[in-house]
């Protein structure tokens, strides 16, 4: 059990910590890779397995444990990414067989999704004032792990054996099980439900078959038969799995969340700026590695061409603090578009800057800075825009994002490094032209990310609020009295009465919803769905869970009479039809003549009358707006 009162920065410094460690596990065997054959007796190809196991787990794992996060409790998933890591460590480290390894490997990768969980309990935990800051150091935990981990394995590898990498891991995983156990609170934020199985199982088989194909597709073939049916496989699964989230009642991911602006926009442009990040750990290392002789290389080990990677990595977490800076003063687009530009500009100078091991060493760091900065914003932008329940799913799935971001830079640069080749003893290295061209591309893609990230919506800085007041958690259902059993989903939003922002959330199927409120107080409450009338009302919401149904009374409809001069027609056809003259929808006349149908989309339509006893009709052109219209049709005598 945690302890009653935990401060702020020890709840920031186990989760960045934790955060260190899984990232750790990324780079973890890269350096061993030449060995691996031998020491396990496999082929390189073979050996290449114990990098694509755990990347294939955390694009898998990370938005499946992340969506349980929202739903059973952000504490329990971290301690279960956790175990599952620490438990995959002794695996490997005990297995002593390739195929322990493998597995061990793959149960490591798991612990990805501990970054977007621990971001979202930094949110749900700390003071509004410090989260900025706390996420920034989460994300640039990402950059010190990784950088750390080529230069630790060589140094564990050459004095203890491969297999204290993963007893270092292990006991990692343990002490920061403990430390979560002890200094992280249960967040009260929960949607409760039930978990989509079938969209998880689905989503996992499409993307282990996209991520194959596009990390395998170099050695095996791009033309390969699987290869191609690899890719076919997940584009049959995609069209299958789309409409499945659209349909289920409480989705894998919500798809009508994700395509919302703010939120398509910075998962777009995370991509772009990931595929230019990961250029710079695919290059830098090499570059400094390839021998003197060839003009253009440096001739350094691997452990003093990882050691030489250090520097980027602290340069993202002494710039954490700066980054969260701006992200409180001026938000989430500004930051993630200055880290994108200094990220451009130096690949751009790493072209022409490269004749010194101080000048690469400068330029991997630069491009860190700009790193720094931009992870920093990405998950500010994502939780500013989705419901606070789905903090962790939504981040789990800009973590998905920035993966498939980072597996295209590393098929990509691969590709380009493995073509433009000199040969050297015998022996095919990357050219310096094959650098270039990928520093050329890694530059286009920050300035794509840049373009992108120009269009997301600014958002204008919440009002201040008092810290440490405890959120308010709101569930209910809104209900549709005059057509029960026709559920239309709606979207519910909070407005506190002095102008601070609640929150907003969208019903499921059965009109349930879930909120968070910045603690108790009067708040205005809208509803609105599709076809009916909004309704708004004041309501004073306590501390801790409030249960608060919402009615809508009224549809929204296009009504009127059907007269001939001062005589209401009964009986009379009344018809509906598009401009465009597609039929929309039709009706009868009652004994006084009234007619009603339900309002189309707004748009402009042709309403027709017509009387069989008269033998008489008449069609008026209407525009209709996203309110109920009265329109009367006058019949010729």
């Amino acid at each position: 059990m945690p302890i009653r009162s935990v401060p702020s920065w020890a709840t920031t410094t186990v989760l960045a910590l934790c955060g260190m460690v899984v990232a750790l596990q990324q780079t973890l065997v890269v350096p061993l890779l030449p060995d691996f054959p031998v020491i396990l007796g496999v082929s390189a190809e073979d050996s290449s397995w114990l990098v694509t196991a755990t990347l294939l787990s955390a694009a898998i794992f990370t938005p499946v444990i992340s969506r349980m996060a929202d739903m059973y409790g952000k504490r329990k998933m971290l301690i279960l990414a956790l175990a599952v890591m620490t438990a995959g460590s002794l695996v490997a480290a005990i297995g002593g067989s390739f195929g322990a390894l493998i597995a061990g490997r793959a149960m490591q990768g798991f612990a990805s999704s501990l970054i977007p969980v621990g971001i979202s309990v930094l949110r749900d935990e700390l003071p509004k004032e410090k989260v900025a800051s706390a996420v920034a150091l989460m994300s640039a935990t990402l950059g010190i792990g990784s950088a750390l981990g080529m230069p630790m394995s060589g140094l564990l590898y050459n004095a203890y054996g491969w297999e204290s990498l993963f007893w270092v891991s292990a006991a990692l995983g343990l002490v920061f099980l403990v430390g979560v156990l002890l200094l992280v609170k249960e967040s009260k934020i929960t949607t409760p439900g039930r978990f989509d199985i079938a969209g998880a199982l689905v989503l996992s088989v499409l993307l282990t078959a996209a991520l194959l194909a596009i990390s395998k597709g170099a050695s095996w073939g791009w033309t390969n038969p699987l290869t191609l049916g690899l890719f076919a496989l997940s584009l049959a699964l995609l069209a299958g799995w789309i409409p499945l989230q659209l349909r289920v009642n409480q989705p894998m991911i919500d798809l009508r969340t994700a395509v919302k602006r703010p939120v398509l926009l910075t998962n777009v442009s995370s991509f772009f700026l990931c595929v230019a990040m990961f250029v710079n750990m695919l290059i830098t290392t090499q570059q400094l590695q390839i021998p003197e002789q060839t003009g253009y290389g440096f001739g350094l080990s691997v452990l003093v061409a990882g050691l030489a990677m250090v520097p980027s990595g602290l340069a993202m977490v002494a710039l954490s603090g700066a980054a969260g800076a701006m992200l409180n003063r001026w938000g989430g687009k500004p930051t993630i578009i200055f880290g994108g530009a200094i990220m451009a500009l130096t690949y751009i100078a790493r072209v022409f800057l490269d004749d010194a091991v101080w000048q690469i060493i400068a330029g991997a760091t630069l491009v860190n800075v700009g790193v720094a900065f931009s992870y920093a914003a990405m998950p500010t932008l994502i939780m500013s825009a989705v419901p606070i329940t789905e903090t962790a799913s939504a981040n789990g799935v800009n973590a998905l994002i920035r993966s498939l971001g980072t597996t295209v830079a590393s098929a990509l640069t691969g590709l380009i490094l493995a073509t433009m080749v000199v040969e050297y003893n015998g022996v095919p290295l990357p050219s310096l032209n094959a650098m270039h061209l990928s520093f050329w591309l890694a530059a286009l893609a920050a300035i794509i990310g840049i373009g992108i990230a120009l269009f997301i919506p600014s958002s204008s800085p919440a009002p201040k609020t008092k810290t440490n007041v405890e959120e308010t958690m709101v569930h209910g259902q809104v209900i549709m009295t005059t057509r029960p059993g026709s559920q239309q989903p709606a979207i519910v939003t909070f407005v506190r009465e002095d102008g601070v922002p609640g929150d907003w959330a969208r019903t499921d199927h059965e009109g349930q919803f879930s909120a968070v409120l910045p603690g108790p107080g009067r708040y205005v409450v809208v509803a609105n769905a599709a076809g009916w009338v909004p309704s708004s009302h004041l309501v004073t919401f306590s501390e801790g869970i409030t249960e608060h149904d919402i009615e809508l009374h009224h549809m929204l409809s296009l009504s009127g009479v059907v007269a001939s001069g001062e005589t209401a027609v009964a009986g009379a056809l009344v018809s509906l039809s598009a401009g465009a003259g597609d039929f929309i929808a039709a009706t009868h006349t009652d004994d006084l003549g009234g007619y009603t149908l339900d309002l189309p989309p707004v748009g402009t339509y042709v309403l027709t009358a017509a009387s069989p006893q008269t033998e008489t009709a008449a069609s008026v052109k209407v525009i209709l707006r996203a309110r109920t219209e009265r329109v009367d049709i006058e019949l010729p005598a």
